[in-house]
């Protein structure tokens, strides 16, 4: 039974070779061919950025499992995941207040698929020690999840109820009493400086390795003030072991709402506050960041995705494009080096 010979496809027929002697075959062959070959550099590369998410994309985080960092993380990750249709895992790597993960995020390819999950220990470190890399021209800024606003808490015996209290209290005994923070150059000790510096007072400083023992001695009368998250001693103040002066942020606290800020209890200015930032390595296409960023503000703008976060102490943020959080965390770092500078802040 006779078989039907192969017949080439309209595409492959036309960007072959063609010999025939004929000028007029020989100009049609050259016009295929370079039709072919406009038609594949016009289609190539919208295809490879179409592709993105092709393969599950990593988040990494400089925290240990458990924190606020890790759990904000965790929760954005599970989110991810279902709108952009491919895994998106948690990967921890802690140490060096997160400075380990960000040099591994910087190591990467800049192709969208390793995220890092960062707090405002991302722009404290530059202030503090020499890096072997530069926030600003080695990350792209892809969204910023929400503030997180600190709170000055003090011992429920001590004679304090509100900043006049404390600032009169360290002026009586200048240099006695002792403060905690949760470590050297961390959000709550440059908050507690800059409060110093505004007030024109004077603390100790003892740092803790943690919120965890810094709180103990503070319920315990050891030291006279923290300011450790909202998130991480709302239950204490609730139970009354704390007291809860006020809030760093600008604004009240939607947790917290009859807790006054710093700012309205007699030191007009003050904010200072941690914050958590998606960031990727600098070159990631725009159009992956684009997308990021929208679809990260999506998913922020959800009711419940956003109570989720002001449970944890997180206020969500919703209006900032790429290019607005880099102006913010430029802005911070440049608050938190002056802090640094002025009180003479180092490193442990």
């Amino acid at each position: 039974m006779p078989t039907t010979p192969h017949m080439p496809s309209t595409h492959t027929a036309m960007c072959s070779t063609v010999t025939a002697p004929s000028r007029l075959r020989r100009g049609l062959a050259l016009a295929g061919l370079a039709l072919c070959a406009i038609g594949s550099a016009a289609g190539s590369a919208p295809a490879h950025a179409q592709a993105w998410p092709s393969k599950p994309i990593r988040l990494v985080v400089g925290f240990p499992p458990g924190g606020s960092s890790d759990a904000t993380a965790r929760m954005l990750a599970t989110a991810l995941s279902a709108k952009l249709g491919q895994q998106v895992f948690v990967e921890n790597k802690a140490g060096a207040n997160s400075i380990i993960a960000t040099q591994f995020v910087r190591s990467q390819p800049a192709d969208g698929y390793t995220l890092l999950s960062v707090s405002s220990s991302f722009a404290i470190n530059p202030a503090l020690q020499k890096l072997n890399y530069d926030i600003y021209k080695d990350f792209t800024p892809v969204a910023l999840l929400g503030i997180i606003p600190l709170w000055m808490v003090t011992p429920t015996d001590v004679p304090v109820k509100s900043v006049k209290d404390l600032v009169a209290l360290a002026k009586a005994q200048p240099g006695k009493l002792p403060y905690a923070s949760y470590g050297s150059g961390s959000a709550g000790h440059l908050a507690s400086e800059l409060l110093l510096s505004m007030t024109g007072t004077n603390m100790i400083h003892v740092p803790y390795k943690g919120t965890g023992p810094g709180l103990v001695d503070v319920m315990g009368g050891q030291v006279t003030m923290m300011m450790p998250t909202v998130a991480s001693s709302v239950t204490l103040v609730k139970e009354g072991k704390l007291r809860a002066i006020a809030v760093t942020s600008a604004k009240r606290v939607s947790a917290v709402p009859d807790v006054p800020t710093i700012a309205e209890s007699g030191v007009p200015g003050f904010e200072l506050v941690a914050w958590e930032t998606i960031q990727v390595a600098a070159g990631t296409p725009p159009e992956i960041v684009n997308r990021l960023n929208a679809t990260i503000r999506e998913i922020i703008a959800t009711q419940d995705f956003r109570d989720k976060l002001v449970k944890i102490g997180i206020e969500p943020e919703l209006k900032m494009a790429p290019a607005d959080v880099a102006k913010f965390v430029r802005s911070e770092a440049e608050k938190f080096d002056k802090v640094v500078r002025e009180r003479n802040i180092k490193a442990e």
